[in-house]
Order: structure tokens, then sequence, then C-alpha cells
């Protein structure tokens, strides 16, 4: 005898069909790594003998005797509120900018975009040789004019500043973004605004600000996962501007000079991939992930976030 089912439990069954694709992505590429993750924190494993359970001892190594952890930590902070920020702002203000052109648009976007599609370490690469304080153009132009240059990725004041510069090198993409959103922006509203008196920064607070604000919610909830991620341009600025050359085989100690372009990813590698402690690496990934869900729900709350209460 044939089973029959019920018209709801056939809807059900053709939703989760649907839904498949979904929940098997879901499950294999975020579910069972933050899992494993979990897991992994509580035991000493490297990566050849089986895992055994070691309690708290991994959350204990990390948070008080790693030296390295606090400045990792603090680095990555910085990066995430100074680049984040600046970016947001940079990438607007370009796209502000651009709208406003009544020629040459073309030329102007393509200028500003090309550079985001720069592979990151040829770009890093090419960054710090332009930096370079002994033969960087920059330097010596700056030299012509009277203007004490700093040495830039060789400073520990000036490093992690000088990555914030080659983020902005590469706004093309929220610059993009921006442009679209601003394009979308009713024109009515603009006339409206106008015929009420409003000037420039009325316009842009009462009418273009509301507009785009989920996309600026957007641009910096992305940007916070992102920096949280932030591990080439770090790396490579370090090692490049150190003149330790890299090569097959060689360990590459991050964080030069002084440790002022640590990041937590480059430690989660190094502790994962180097010293095959794979329960420190997953406690530093906790980490990173418990502060990126913390810091996205604090800006997608209403009212206290950066949507309103009718978004």
């Amino acid at each position: 005898m044939a089973l029959t089912l019920s018209r709801p439990a056939r809807r059900r069954l053709r939703v989760l069909g649907f839904l498949s694709p979904w929940l098997i992505g879901f499950s294999v590429f975020f579910a069972y790594p933050l899992i494993a993750t979990v897991y992994f924190s509580f035991m000493h494993y490297n990566q050849i003998k089986e895992p055994t359970f070691v309690g708290l001892k991994n959350w204990r190594y990390v948070f008080e005797q790693m030296p390295l952890f606090g400045p990792a930590l603090w680095n990555t902070l910085w990066l995430v509120v100074v680049m984040v920020a600046l970016r947001v702002i940079f990438g607007l203000s370009l796209g502000l900018l651009i709208t406003k052109l009544k020629s040459g648009v073309g030329f102007f976007r393509t200028a500003f975009y090309i550079p985001y599609l720069a592979p990151p370490v040829a770009a890093t690469v090419a960054f710090v040789f332009l930096l370079n304080p002994g033969t960087g153009p920059v330097n010596e132009l700056l030299s012509k004019i009277g203007i004490t240059a700093p040495t830039w990725f060789n400073d520990p004041t000036w490093s992690k500043p000088s990555l914030v510069m080659l983020s902005l090198w590469g706004i093309g993409d929220l610059m993009v973004i921006f442009m679209a959103a601003l394009l979308d922006v009713p024109k009515e509203q603009y006339e409206a605004a106008e015929i009420d008196g409003a000037g420039a920064w009325a316009k842009f607070r009462y009418v273009t600000w509301p507009s785009i604000t989920p996309i600026v919610m957007f641009a910096v909830v992305t940007g916070v996962v992102q920096t949280m991620q932030y591990y080439t341009q770090a790396l490579v600025a370090g090692k490049i501007a150190s003149g330790v050359s890299i090569g097959p085989g060689s360990v590459i100690q991050p964080g030069y000079p002084d440790h002022s372009t640590l990041t937590v990813p480059q430690l989660v590698y190094q502790m994962g991939f180097q010293n095959f402690n794979t329960g420190a690496a997953c406690v530093l990934s906790l980490v990173l992930f418990v502060i990126a869900m913390a810091v996205t729900m604090l800006l997608m709350r209403k009212r206290s976030g950066l949507l309103s209460a009718e978004d």
C-alpha cells in the first residue's frame, strides 16, 4: 500500500526541497566548521596524533600566557575602527563627488575603481616601495617641499596608518556601491527640499542620508567582518618593509615593526600551521567570531545602530 501524505506534509517537503541547497551549504561551510572549532578549542591536537581533552587549558593559555595576543587584538580592533570608518567616509565622499560631476564621470569612475582590481599582494608590494623611506618617490617629493616624511611601514607609529592609506587607495568597491545608492535617491525629494529652502547640508542630512542608511550599514558590517580577517596586506607589508626575502620554505614571523602590524588572523595561522597548536588557533578564531557577531548585532539594532526604527 502506497504511503499517502497529507497536503501540509507535502507542502513542508516541497519547501524543504527548495531550502535544501541553502541548508546543505550552511551545514557544510558554517555549522560544521563552527562546531569543530568549538570542539578543538577544548582539545590538545597537533594535527598528527589523536586529539585529547584538556578542558580550558587552551583558553587560559591564550588569555593569560600568550604574550602577543594583546598587541594582536589591539591592532585588529584599531584597524576595525579606523579603517572601516575612513573607508566608508572616503567611499561615500567619492560617490557624492562623482555623481555631482557634469562631465568626465566615466573617466573618474574608472580611475578610482581600477586600483581595487589590483591583487592584494601586488598592490601591497607596490605601496611599500612607494613609501620606502630611502628610495620611495613619496618621501622624495615631501622632502623637496620641506616636509620631513615619516618612515611609514618601518615605524611602529605609522605602520597601521600606512595600511589604512593602502585600503583607501583601493576604495573603488565602496565608491561604486555608494554611487548606485546615491543615484537611486528620488530626485523629487531634492526638488521638494529646494522649494523649502534647504541648502546642501540640509539636503544631505534629511534626504540623502535617510535613503542610503541601509547601504551604509551594509558597508560598515561587511567592512567589520573583512577587517576582522585582515591578514595578507599586513603580513606582506611587514615582510617587505623589514627587508626579509620571502621564498619557498621560509618561516614568516609577522608583526614588523615591533608587532605593530600583527593581527589576530596572523596569530591563528602561526599557531595552527606553524606551531601546530590547533587548540589555541581555534580559541583565537572563536574570539574573532564573537567580536564580529557582537559588533554586527550592535550595528543592526534599531535606533541604537545604523538602522532607524522605520527600516
